[in-house]
């Protein structure tokens, strides 16, 4: 018993050593962390103490160029788009039936008037008018004898030798033979038509399409066949509409010139192409349509142009504009300084403290990608003309140079 209770008291004493430690071990961790802590406050006291006075970095403002508006003389135009047509255009059509026997021309190459194209069975068309010839030839010995004849009766009757029927009968049959040469020569000119449709030649000088049919098809059968198309562009028109006010303002700008409805083919159109940067193209107005289209309220107008390069197509779109006052000087500004929104064009300036400001403006022509200010605008005025991306009406701005202008 007694060595029970001293195993019993061993045992309770061991657990109460491995206690001690674990709580030993415990305080050392609490001790530590504290210790970790204490640290950690002193740094982030000791950083804000010694950085609490330092500026956070400023952001930079936006760089723009300036450029004040420059006077130009500028001449205002009305423009428009319009569409380019050949001068010419003829579809080529069979107008016989036939057999198509040979194309003599390469598909989309130029080609010149009289320049034979297609050939459609012609040996049948020729011996039809060879017939119609002969024809004419007997239709003319018939009636050569008939007329011999008829002055044979007219003697013999004189001489009671022949009755008056007779001379009555070959009266008759002279002018029967004079009709019936009339009809023989109209056949033969008809077969001579017939025979020159055989042969398919180009109207003017021009360019040629492609054959919309292949030799050995039959043609002509029933109704014409479309054999090519061709075009002249050399001259070339280019059609165009003018609103009612443009309208007005080129009838005003036509009297104040002292230009007459008759005078229409001097009055100049500037035309380009829309990858083009100037109007390079001119031509004269030949053509204004009687009235305006009540359902678009505009009128037509043509112009004509020289092509001689064929950098013209019919087909292409194109910038049409005509000049509707005289060379005056007037306040400019780069095209690309002027900005659109709903309410119409606008400019951005840089003030005197390069404060953003925004600036209606009203437009005028344009001339080498300078556009005419009417109203809106001074001459001390820094118009922003680069950077206007980074421009916002009220935000100041860091100005950096005036752009030059030559």
């Amino acid at each position: 018993m007694a060595m029970v209770q001293a195993t019993l008291s061993a045992k309770l004493v061991m657990n109460m050593d491995v206690e001690i430690k674990r709580n030993k071990v415990a305080i050392s961790g609490v001790i530590i962390a504290a210790v970790v802590i204490a640290v950690v406050v002193c740094f982030i006291f000791y950083f804000t103490k010694h950085h609490s006075r330092e500026r956070a970095p400023e952001i930079p403002l936006p760089k723009v160029i300036i450029q004040n508006p420059q006077w130009k003389e500028i001449v205002d135009y009305v423009t428009q788009t319009g569409t380019l047509v050949a001068y010419n255009s003829v579809d080529l059509v069979a107008r016989i039936e036939g057999y198509l026997d040979s194309i003599e021309f390469i598909d989309g190459t130029f080609i010149k008037k009289g320049q034979e194209l297609f050939v459609i069975q012609p040996d049948t068309y020729y011996q039809q008018w060879i017939a119609a010839q002969a024809t004419v030839a007997v239709q003319i010995a018939a009636n050569i004898y008939a007329k011999s004849e008829y002055e044979r009766q007219k003697k013999m009757y004189a001489q009671d030798a022949t009755s008056l029927n007779n001379v009555e009968k070959w009266l008759a049959k002279t002018e029967e033979s004079d009709a019936e040469i009339q009809k023989a020569v109209a056949n033969e000119k008809i077969a001579a038509i017939n025979y020159s449709y055989t042969h398919v030649n180009a109207p003017f000088d021009g360019r040629i399409g492609r054959h919309l049919v292949d030799p050995g098809n039959l043609v002509g059968h029933g109704t014409a066949t479309d054999l090519a198309t061709i075009e002249q562009i050399d001259p070339i028109y280019a059609y165009f509409n003018l609103n009612e006010l443009d309208l007005i303002k080129l009838r005003d700008a036509a009297r104040a010139d002292g230009f007459k409805p008759e005078d229409i083919n001097q009055i100049s159109a500037d035309i380009k192409l829309q990858n083009e940067t100037t109007f390079k193209h001119r031509g004269k107005l030949d053509f204004v349509n009687t009235g305006l289209n009540a359902s678009t309220g505009t009128l037509e107008f043509r112009a004509l142009l020289d092509n001689k390069d064929y950098a013209l197509l019919p087909g292409l779109f194109v910038q049409v504009r005509i000049a509707v006052s005289k060379p005056e000087k007037q306040m400019t500004i780069p095209d690309s300084a002027v900005l659109y929104d709903q309410i119409g064009p606008y400019a951005l300036i840089a003030d005197a403290n390069s404060v953003v400001q925004l600036k209606r403006v009203k437009l005028g022509g344009i001339e080498q990608e300078m556009r005419a200010i009417t109203q809106g605008l001074t001459a001390s005025d820094k118009v922003i003309v680069s950077g206007l991306q980074f421009a916002t009406p009220g935000n100041k701005v860091n100005v950096l140079e005036q752009a030059s202008v030559n």
